[in-house]
């Protein structure tokens, strides 16, 4: 029996790429594709997948938010980051989210499907370049793991946030998430007192820092 796979990524070019180096390998079959969190979650919900191959940085939900509530409400689906940040809050978000799996986009296809056997089996697979990130957070933990957005927000004025930081105005933000444009203002004033943050353009840097949204256009 062949293993589904979701692909997660806001790239056509990764996604069309993932597939075309899947295909020699018989056991492992492409379900379907996602561009944003969102979509992921729905397909996720459709398709049944044993393994969702999941981008951090993507459009109107990122792939840590996207996670969590993957991995709580579909836990059968293993969530596998495959991402071009290496940092520290990236990684340790993800793996706190529920994910079993962490790659950086510049590693070797045969790292992927490796990944997928391990964690198949159960267990984490974690690159060799970002092994030593996750030692040092097990061995010292940073103070700002109490302060990231992940800690101090809510899931909505994360959601809010991150359609601000990529320039989505208060009416698109209330369509989209499908409440008013006055509970949308009070989402945004709520967040810089939360964050003591004066300004959107300060907003979207801290999100940016906090990997709800990336910096690229």
């Amino acid at each position: 029996m062949s293993t589904r796979i979701l692909l997660a990524d806001d790239h056509a070019m990764v996604r069309h790429g993932l597939i075309n180096l899947l295909k020699p390998h018989a056991h492992l079959e492409v379900v379907g594709e996602a561009h944003n969190g969102h979509e992921t979650l729905e397909l996720t919900r459709r398709l049944s997948p044993d393994i969702v191959v999941m981008d951090v940085a993507m459009p109107d939900l990122n792939g840590i938010d996207a996670t969590r509530q993957l991995t709580r409400d579909h836990p059968q689906a293993k969530v596998i980051a495959l991402s071009m940040h290496s940092g520290k809050k990236f990684v340790v978000e993800m793996l706190k989210a529920g994910a079993r799996g962490y790659l950086l986009k510049d590693c070797a296809f045969e790292e992927l499907v490796r990944a997928v056997e391990v964690v198949l089996d159960g267990r984490v697979y974690l690159s060799p370049s970002i092994a030593d990130v996750v030692v040092e957070e097990c061995v010292q933990p940073s103070d700002d793991g109490r302060s990231s957005a992940f800690a101090v927000l809510s899931q909505r004025e994360r959601e809010v946030l991150q359609l601000m930081a990529e320039g989505n105005t208060t009416k698109q933000i209330a369509l989209r998430l499908h409440i008013s444009a006055k509970t949308v203002e009070g989402h945004r004033l709520r967040l810089m007192e939360k964050l003591h943050i004066e300004s959107v353009a300060q907003l979207t840097k801290y999100a940016i820092s906090q990997g709800l949204t990336s910096s690229e256009p």
